[in-house]
């Protein structure tokens, strides 16, 4: 009997790529782009996966919206002048052994591959074209066009794009909200442990995996007892 159809959902930043140094750099210079003082190093991390609306206000509650607007755009500006400077694989590389596995997940005929991400459109479609990863991935759910995590329409998206029953499909990230996301959509979290969450942060997930290399047989373990 055939395999049903599987989709892996990959978070991006702090999952696939390192990005941190960017995204200090940038969420710094948009503070001080109003003349405000930058969060803590850890503050920025934690919140790392939101929107990048969701983000600075949670950053910044005590500032008028329009203030925040501008951090926004102050941080977009930024962060892809950084981009510029050195390219997206430079600036955001990939962790240890994830293209590695990514491939191998690929060649599976019957396994699909998908991202949900805080990122914008264009930011993703920058990262993935500098990695040169566009095609491995058949769904890509951006910020653009959802909620913020930890709501679970980006998974529900992907879900109905590609036709994978939930209990079929994982989400794989490094934060609270991704592991959050994946429960409220009803499927199952694995979470990371090298991402800008501890894994102590990661209650929601089923699984942590401590190394990419491990992630193709924690999949095997998961889905084993699924048909």
């Amino acid at each position: 009997m055939s395999r049903p159809l599987r989709l892996v959902i990959f978070d991006v930043d702090g999952t696939l790529v390192d990005s941190q140094n960017d995204i200090l750099a940038a969420m710094r210079a948009g503070f001080a782009g109003v003349g405000e003082q930058a969060p803590e190093t850890a503050a920025i991390l934690g919140i790392v996966g939101l929107s990048l609306d969701v983000a600075v206000a949670q950053l910044a509650p005590h500032l008028p919206t329009d203030t925040r607007a501008r951090i926004v755009a102050g941080y977009k500006a930024a962060y892809m002048g950084l981009r510029a400077e050195v390219g997206a694989a430079q600036s955001s590389p990939l962790y240890p052994h994830a293209r590695a596995t990514l491939e191998a997940l690929h060649r599976v005929p019957e396994t699909l591959l998908g991202v949900a991400t805080g990122k914008s459109a264009r930011g993703l479609d920058k990262l993935l074209d500098g990695h040169d990863l566009r095609p491995y991935f058949v769904t890509r759910q951006v910020a653009d066009h959802h909620p913020s995590k930890p709501h679970p329409s980006m998974i529900r998206a992907a879900l109905a794009e590609t036709g994978v029953a939930p209990q079929n499909a994982v989400m794989v990230g490094d934060t609270s909200f991704d592991m959050e996301m994946a429960r409220a959509a009803g499927i199952t979290g694995i979470g990371v442990s090298w991402g800008y969450h501890p894994p102590e942060a990661l209650g929601a997930a089923a699984r942590i995996v401590e190394d990419f290399r491990d992630l193709a047989g924690v999949l095997e373990d998961i889905w084993s007892g699924v048909r």
